[in-house]
């Protein structure tokens, strides 16, 4: 009888792209998807431990997910809270069968009681290489691309390079293999570090340029996520200002400059807006995302008074707010004064309310305005402004093809989406 197995993916999109390369290499070892969770000779959990929030979802979906599963089924946990934890949380959650590290293969064999778990041990060198580990054609017509592993930036709130490690970048000609192997139209190249690939550990050259340059010849779109304003340069603002997706999702964490200093990061609000300028001055119909942390130890009211201030001034398409979260071993964790819990929840509606009406204005000001979209799904898709699972959607005829661009005419918004019809159905007022 076939083994099987069900893999289940929680945080963010380099994760999705180490699941992809993981189903992979089930299949390659005779496994295949089951239906369910009760249906599956292996469960695995792919987790993210980024912040609390993240591991208590990871704990609940492992607990949840162990529920499901049938007895004689085997439940390992992966992914980054399995990195960060290892030990601890296999002693946490006696309920996982193994909580294994990034590249431990893991796979079924026989044995006399039927088949166990056959992990092969850490020993400093991944048995195999989730980077550049091959991964099926996709199942959307887009699909993320991971450029490089790790980051090796400081900064002062971020766990991530603890268990991630120093940045290692792919070669470009592996990525190109796999950009052709997925068979797209669009690609999203995904990193911690994105602006910075190719110089890892302070050695070698930043190659983002290149690469971007390289996969656009492959595919219709190529989208980046995300970017450090630090590596920013102007030579690759321009490439992407010029290219048929103008989005650009900037890592800005906030604004103030003592606030920004005490996270051990780069720039303040003038040389933010200083760069958004310029973009919008070579694409006026760029997309800008960003993500900020409110609550970090120390932030005043005059600091968030200029996270405000900016907010307004910027009117960015996009925009995450997220309650900061004390991760040990940080340089944030010793910081003093904590901001009270309550405080923080005001800050963030305050905030979030800003954004969410400028959000609707800028989706507003698209109705009667013709655009491009990729469908991905019937009657649902994008254009340049949105990226996926991360952004708002396009609702469309469902007579336009999926995995097609067409042009379309937006006739309505609501919040985040629109809804659009092709231009055959509805006159348009402008093409940008």
């Amino acid at each position: 009888m076939p083994r099987t197995f069900w893999l289940e993916t929680l945080g963010c999109p380099k994760n999705q792209v180490d699941s992809d390369k993981i189903r992979a290499h089930m299949a390659a070892d005779g496994l295949s998807p089951a239906q369910d969770p009760a249906g599956a000779d292996v469960v695995v959990v792919n987790t993210c431990a980024f912040v609390e929030e993240a591991r208590e979802e990871s704990v609940a979906t492992i607990l949840e997910l162990h529920e499901q599963r049938t007895d004689d089924s085997q439940l390992v946990v992966t992914g980054c809270m399995a990195q960060r934890y290892g030990d601890e949380l296999a002693e946490a959650l006696p309920e996982a069968d193994a909580v294994v590290e990034f590249g431990q293969p893991v796979s079924l064999r026989a044995s006399r009681g039927g088949r166990e778990l056959d992990i092969s041990p850490a020993d400093g060198v991944p048995g195999f290489d989730l980077l550049n580990l091959p991964r099926p054609a996709a199942q959307r017509p887009w699909a993320y691309v991971k450029a490089a592993e790790g980051c090796d930036k400081a900064c002062g709130l971020c766990a991530i390079p603890s268990f991630r490690g120093p940045q290692v970048s792919r070669g470009i000609d592996s990525i190109l293999e796999e950009v052709e192997q997925l068979q797209v139209r669009e690609v999203v190249l995904v990193a911690q570090d994105l602006g910075a690939f190719g110089r890892d550990q302070n050695t070698g050259q930043r190659r983002i340029v290149e690469l971007v340059s390289e996969v656009a010849v492959r595919v219709d779109w190529v989208r980046l996520l995300y970017l450090f304003p630090s590596e920013l340069t102007d030579e690759l603002i321009e490439v992407v200002a010029s290219s048929p997706v103008p989005y650009f999702d900037l890592s800005l964490q906030h604004v103030s400059a003592p606030l920004v200093r005490a996270m051990r990061r780069p720039g303040n609000a003038s040389s933010y807006l200083e760069r958004i300028e310029r973009i919008r001055e070579l694409a006026p119909d760029a997309a800008l995302r960003s993500n900020f942390i409110v609550g970090y130890p120390g932030e005043t009211e005059a600091d968030h008074d200029a996270l405000l201030d900016f907010v307004q001034r910027a009117r960015l398409d996009w925009c995450g707010f997220f309650s900061y979260s004390e991760e040990a071993g940080t340089h944030a964790a010793g910081l003093e004064p904590k901001v009270d819990g309550g405080l923080v929840a005001e800050r963030l509606a305050e905030v979030r309310e800003l954004q969410d009406r400028i959000t609707a204005d800028a989706r507003d000001a698209l109705v009667g305005t013709e655009v491009t979209v990729l469908v991905d799904e019937a009657r649902r898709a994008r254009s340049h402004r949105e990226a996926p699972e991360i952004d708002g959607i396009i609702s469309v005829p469902e007579s336009l093809a999926v995995g097609e661009f067409h042009r379309v005419v937006v006739t309505s918004a609501a919040g985040p989406d629109l809804v659009a019809d092709s231009v055959q159905q509805a006159g348009a007022k402008a093409a940008p």
